[in-house]
């Protein structure tokens, strides 16, 4: 008879074990956490979202002093309270738990202890990875994810833009024409902006342009003119060669980081100044 309770005893156990595992809520589809962090024990993700380019609002670390803005890849995250697992954790824990993840590998933190958020600002890998953590209040915690880089230019302007700025101003600016970090090679993406300057110059036969390199200010002045030159005379020998442009119509010149159109003080600024120019001859 004790033989028998036993085993029924076992098998309910084994049942209200399978009951549990049930109804766990999974996390949501196609969501997972970010390679930087695991998760806190007990919970799943209600749901995400990855943005390609947003800017987002964080408390620059150690101190959160001052507000800036970051731009890049965003991956946000809300995680929930497995049931029967709530009101264990306070959001200060959830907070402390992920900023002494971050010191240890390496990562530089702002806690503000007045609403138990933090900010968290991680180099690994190459890449400059922000964290926004937002304990909410407790059985719920968001994480923001931005991935910094600069934002891609996807829209080129077109050669009847290009001839009206050089007839109106004498120069026009380029964005769309694009290199590595440190490197002259222009990138295969640099092929819409290229057509458009070879349309220009097709369009305008007896036209002839200064193809000017700009940098922003990182490195120095030396260095930067010697890369603004080399890039101006890639894109020379990219449209000579491979649009067939008149060598005549074109000269190359690199100016470095002497004409900045936005100061070199934000990623923005930066962005603005690296740049090609068509300057009139």
């Amino acid at each position: 008879m004790k033989k028998a309770i036993a085993v029924v005893f076992d098998m309910v156990l084994v049942v209200a074990l399978m009951g549990g595992f049930a109804f766990a809520q999974q996390d949501a589809k196609g969501c997972k956490d970010h390679p930087l962090f695991t998760r806190m024990p007990n919970t799943y993700i209600e749901k995400c979202e990855t943005k390609e380019y947003d800017e987002v609002d964080f408390y620059e670390p150690p101190q959160g002093e001052k507000s800036v803005k970051v731009g890049g890849r965003e991956y946000s995250i809300e995680y929930r309270t497995q049931k029967g697992f709530e009101g264990k954790r306070t959001p200060l824990q959830i907070m402390r738990n992920y900023a002494n993840a971050a010191r240890q590998i390496g990562g530089s933190v702002y806690e503000r202890t007045s609403n138990n958020m933090a900010y968290i600002r991680i180099l690994k890998d190459g890449k400059e990875v922000w964290v926004k953590l937002d304990p909410y209040g407790g059985d719920r915690y968001y994480l923001i994810f931005v991935e910094k880089e600069a934002m891609k230019q996807e829209v080129v302007a077109d050669a009847k833009f290009m001839a009206e700025g050089i007839s109106s101003t004498g120069h026009v600016a380029i964005y769309g024409i694009y290199f590595d970090f440190n490197k002259s090679d222009v990138k295969p993406e640099s092929d819409p902006a290229l057509q458009e300057i070879n349309k220009l110059l097709s369009n305008n036969p007896n036209l002839k342009v200064f193809i000017v390199g700009h940098t922003d200010n990182v490195g120095g002045v030396e260095y930067n003119m010697k890369l603004s030159q080399a890039r101006a005379d890639a894109v020379v020998k990219v449209l000579t060669t491979k649009y067939k442009v008149n060598p005549q119509s074109l000269k190359a010149y690199g100016v470095g980081q002497l004409a900045p159109v936005a100061p070199n003080k934000t990623d923005e600024g930066r962005a603005k100044n690296r740049r090609v120019e068509l300057v009139e001859q």
